[in-house]
């Protein structure tokens, strides 16, 4: 059965618990990564991002600075800008993308080329460097913003711009002679040229995306190239699998390398099986999550758990302070999970999609919006992570910007087109992943409709969702799998559902009223014993929400806590953030050890130990009361 993408300008994200984030992307973090982007911003890494782009059209004098994916970040800048324009309609933004496109089209070259790093740094040796230059990279990324503003604004500029370029692209790489048999190092590229195609039909978009997907592994040209030798000579852990070269994909079951490349090389598969219906790949995808999803991924959502590389590891290898978590991957990982719902809906990949959105994702942004995570780590010691050489990467605290800045723009990103994760569509049923209040327009079963939906998520589990409609039409409401006691009623009247994947299925016409019920009971977690660092230590989850301890609210060495999972957990209202529900459970806590500063080891006795009420707070929100120590998981009583 045909699927649809309804497009993102036709769903208003308008929800008590996202207004505020989106709200404050739109009116506060849109201007002030603009400044960063400009180097206007004081106390921020400066970005380059713009002075590149001037100094490549001429505009100004100065050399390339700043990493050679650069461009990248004005990319994902003004996707989310575009998105912006859905919620204020901001003319002040508008000129400040029109500025960039024109700062885009002085620097294309003739022919066009268009990436800084190679105009200004490396002329010579455009595409040559397939396996570490990142050219098809931020072609992606640039693909991706020209398809949201000629989406929002109606307007081609940007896209004749990136027509130029795919043209390009499109007479280099590829079978035969003449071309360059290769694979881009950092995928981006093919989700992007999926995004193209969906939004225009044009086969050129899809056939070069299948070019990209199908090669993957096979010979790829890039590992004959000197950067690429080079770097392996440098860095030989940064192996084939690394770049998920390792073997022809179709071949491939496990996640390997680079996270963030993983999870957009994932999204771009899924998005071609659908295009043209290859089961080989969709096989492929299905051992791929089911490795991710049951032997790789944090219980925050997060994915990639080594520093070094940035990459996956072994199966249950998850440590919990020095885990890398990269946002961007949590991002990726909820694109990937909103293309398996197109693919296949099934609640299973709307519950891991929802879980990134709500914790890992949203974790990567302070309250502010002006400070950012780029490793979100699920423990804490500040003193240790200023330390240690294996903690390099965990800020103790949020920052202003990067130099290697991808993580904040693909928030925001993330978070302005938040309206593209609700749902997804085929020719006669509408299928609602995520209980987000929002209006959207559909076409579907041959007629216009609209979605009115009202929702008391993460907090409480309720929804009701008004129908407007030409014709009828089939409704699928997602069953998450933490909810209890799931009822839906129709105009204040129980109804019966058929349950197809963990969907209630009604059929649904205008006029009708449709509410959704569930409970959500706070509920302790305990990981699979292979995973080390997790044995004899459970976590708190109530609904999408993970939960975690503060310092700031239990006192230091949060280790020494042991919480009793067999206890009720307190569900309790607290006006901390402008109002959350935060959670409580029962503890106990050495009171006289008996240890004095100079014994460092001792017989063992039993330790005096007292009730305790430990305060746990949704993970996304840690770190933004200042400077502490932090644990997910937390040592529970014997059973």
């Amino acid at each position: 059965m045909k699927n649809y993408e309804i497009p993102v300008r036709n769903i208003r994200v308008n929800d008590m618990f996202w207004n505020g984030q989106i709200q404050n992307a739109v009116e506060h973090v849109i201007p002030y990564q603009w400044r960063v982007l400009n180097d206007a911003e004081p106390g921020a890494e400066p970005s380059h991002a713009i002075a590149n782009f001037k100094i490549a059209a001429g505009e100004a004098q100065g050399e390339f600075a700043g990493f050679r994916f650069q461009d990248s970040d004005l990319a994902k800048w003004m996707e989310a800008a575009a998105f912006s324009l859905i919620y204020k309609d901001d003319p002040v933004v508008r000129r400040e993308m029109e500025d960039a496109i024109t700062l885009l089209e002085k620097a294309q070259l003739e022919n066009g080329y268009l990436d800084t790093y190679y105009i200004l740094k490396k002329p010579d040796l455009k595409w040559k460097e397939i396996s570490t230059g990142h050219e098809l990279y931020c072609a992606g990324h640039m693909l991706e913003a020209a398809v949201a503003y000629q989406q929002i604004t109606g307007s081609d500029r940007f896209m004749n711009v990136m027509d130029k370029l795919i043209d390009l692209i499109s007479g280099i790489f590829g079978k035969g002679e003449g071309k360059l048999n290769s694979v881009p190092g950092h995928e981006e590229i093919e989700l992007a040229l999926m995004k193209a195609y969906r939004a225009t039909g044009r086969e050129k978009y899809l056939k070069l995306a299948e070019y990209f997907i199908l090669n993957r592994g096979c010979g790829d040209g890039f590992t004959k190239e000197e950067s690429y030798l080079t770097m392996m000579e440098k860095h030989p852990d940064l192996d084939p699998s690394y770049y998920q070269i390792h073997r022809p994909l179709l071949e491939q079951d496990t996640a390997e390398g680079h996270a963030v490349r993983v999870m957009y090389l994932c999204t771009g598969m899924a998005d071609v099986a659908l295009a043209t219906g290859n089961k080989a790949l969709m096989n492929t995808l299905h051992k791929i999550w089911n490795n991710v999803t049951g032997k790789r991924m944090y219980v925050t959502g997060g994915v990639g758990s080594q520093g070094d590389g940035e990459r996956f590891t072994i199966d249950y290898d998850l440590p919990n302070d020095t885990c890398y978590t990269e946002t961007c991957a949590a991002v990726g990982l909820a694109m990937w999970s909103l293309r398996m719902l197109r693919l296949e809906p099934r609640a299973e990949y709307a519950d891991v999609m929802e879980r990134a959105l709500y914790n890992n994702v949203l974790s990567g942004i302070a309250v502010d919006g002006e400070h950012y995570f780029y490793v979100n780590p699920l423990m804490i010691k500040p003193d240790v992570a200023h330390y240690r050489a294996d903690h390099e990467g965990v800020e103790p605290v949020r920052v202003k910007w990067f130099g290697c800045a991808c993580c904040p723009p693909n928030v925001i990103r993330t978070l302005c087109g938040l309206g593209g994760y609700v749902y997804t569509q085929n020719e006669s049923r509408i299928y609602q992943h995520l209980y987000i209040g929002n209006h959207a327009d559909i076409q579907v079963a041959g007629g216009k409709a609209a979605l009115e939906c009202e929702a008391s998520m993460p907090w409480e589990g309720s929804a009701s969702i008004k129908v407007t409609a030409e014709k009828p039409f089939e409704l699928a409401l997602r069953i998450p799998g933490y909810a209890k006691a799931f009822t839906v009623m129709r105009n204040g009247l129980a109804v019966k559902t058929v349950v197809e994947n963990g969907y209630a299925v009604l059929t649904v016409q205008g006029g009708d009223t449709i509410e959704v019920g569930f409970g959500m009971d706070a509920v302790f977690w305990c990981a699979n014993p292979r995973v080390t660092e997790d044995c004899g230590k459970v976590c708190l989850l109530r609904g999408p929400l993970v939960y975690c301890a503060e310092e700031i609210d239990n006192g230091a060495n949060l280790q020494d806590l042991l919480v009793d999972p067999t206890a009720p957990v307190s569900v309790e209202p607290d006006p901390l953030f402008g109002g959350i529900r935060v959670l409580k459970a029962r503890a106990l806590r050495t009171t006289d050890d008996g240890w004095d500063g100079a014994t460092l080891y001792r017989p063992y006795t039993q330790s005096k130990r007292e009730p305790v009420t430990v305060k746990l707070i949704p993970y996304f929100l840690w770190n933004n009361r200042g400077e502490g120590e932090m644990t997910v998981w937390i040592n529970r009583t014997g059973e």
